[in-house]
């Protein structure tokens, strides 16, 4: 946790502390986030400190202290209870009065520059609606916001873009519920509506059973979408990954290499299972395994190039002469000296500015079919003439398929 805890003045006189987490270069476009019924938990201070690293100035409310300041809960069934009291109690209304005061405090904290957005998770998703409504935030983001169809009366008020996530299997938000939220905005193209399938409420939540990575994953992307689409930081990710290659096959610089990254990046070359975790082990790869062990003829040739809001997806060939061992692409083979050409992709993940994971792919069967280490006659693999392929399409279909000449000729419609 890299943040602190300051005071914020509501509107009838009282104070409650907030969260304040700020992002490395110190400034950037506000955003207020909003609890679920656990408090200013871990998991919200996690998620603070996350989006300071996407370059937002983030306050997190304690929208709970008009009954009990600082409560602090986690997800056992015990906390659950308690926290479910505390929901029971709260005063929605007087709530967003709160955070229309965070508004305020956020947009008078020097280092917050341009607009502010509110997104927030389960009573929070609700919260992030009402202020949409009634606040002059700039765009919000509801993740399974319980009872929103309740507040449908307020759907004209919201004047900014929105994007709610709902859980196909949430039994806090119904189906039926969500069918209401999706006809009240089905004339908006401002506000996304997106459902996940087979996740349950809280999928965005580690730590919870019903924590789903893959639906977190795509959810956060089309969050932040939003978040940059209105407010910034634009970053040139092109630029960023351009660098961090410079430095892995020119210069050979592991420091340098991981400056390009987060605290605790990781590396997948999904093939062959190579690469790190975190920034001690992946150091110690690139030291060891990754920067020497590519041979002095390696070439990237670039292909294609698509940029997201956090993702980067380069399509390359990836060439050089296997005259030394390569640990992370071919452990414990020994040199062939025998040329290879393949493709490759590498689908590149940001936070902010710097990189935060790699997801590399290539086919291993075309390297070893190149290398002569399995046969090609006998199995439907190619060798060199994927990656002459991938260049030109001219290049014949389907020589794989034994069967491919018993359709020749026959109708197709």
């Amino acid at each position: 946790m890299s943040g602190t805890m300051i005071d914020i003045t509501a509107a009838d006189g009282g104070q409650f502390q907030a969260y304040l987490a700020k992002p490395e270069k110190n400034s950037g476009p506000g955003l207020i986030l909003l609890q679920e019924i656990f408090g200013i938990n871990t998991y919200l201070r996690d998620m603070a400190d996350n989006f300071a690293e996407e370059g937002y100035v983030v306050l997190v409310p304690d929208l709970f202290w008009r009954m009990k300041p600082g409560i602090v809960l986690s997800y056992s069934d015990e906390d659950f209870q308690q926290a479910f009291e505390y929901y029971q109690r709260f005063d929605v209304d007087q709530g967003i009065e709160d955070v229309a005061a965070t508004v305020a405090a956020i947009r008078n904290i020097p280092q917050c520059k341009g607009k502010v957005g509110a997104l927030g998770y389960c009573l929070g998703g609700k919260l992030a609606y009402l202020t949409a409504a009634r606040t002059d935030v700039d765009c919000a983001v509801s993740y399974y916001g319980v009872a929103i169809e309740a507040s449908l009366g307020e759907a004209d008020s919201i004047t900014c873009p929105m994007v709610m996530h709902f859980a196909d299997e949430d039994g806090f938000v119904p189906p039926e519920a969500v069918g209401k939220i999706r006809d009240t905005f089905s004339d908006r193209p401002e506000i996304e509506i997106y459902n996940y399938p087979g996740v349950n409420h809280a999928f965005a939540t580690p730590g919870r059973d019903s924590y789903h990575k893959p639906s977190t994953m795509m959810a956060y992307t089309r969050s932040l979408a939003l978040l940059r689409s209105v407010m910034g930081p634009i970053y040139n990710l092109s630029q960023l990954w351009d660098m961090h290659c410079y430095h892995e096959f020119a210069t050979r610089d592991v420091p340098a290499t991981m400056s390009t990254m987060v605290d605790e990046p990781y590396v997948n070359h999904i093939p062959t299972m190579t690469g790190g975790v975190g920034s001690e082990q992946l150091s110690r790869f690139y030291k060891y395994h990754f920067v020497d062990a590519n041979p002095d003829d390696t070439a990237l040739i670039p292909i294609s190039r698509t940029i997201g809001t956090d993702r980067l997806v380069d399509e390359m060939l990836f060439c050089f002469t296997h005259n030394r061992e390569i640990d992370w692409m071919l452990p414990g083979v020994e040199p062939t000296g025998k040329y290879v050409e393949i493709p490759l992709v590498a689908i590149v993940n940001f936070r902010g500015d710097k990189l935060c994971h790699e997801h590399i792919y290539w086919d291993q069967a075309s390297v070893l079919v190149q290398l002569g280490l399995i046969d090609s006659n006998r199995l439907p693999v190619a060798g060199r003439e994927t990656a002459v392929k991938l260049v030109d399409e001219s290049q014949p279909s389907n020589t794989l398929m034994q069967n491919w000449a018993s359709s020749e000729g026959k109708p197709i419609n």
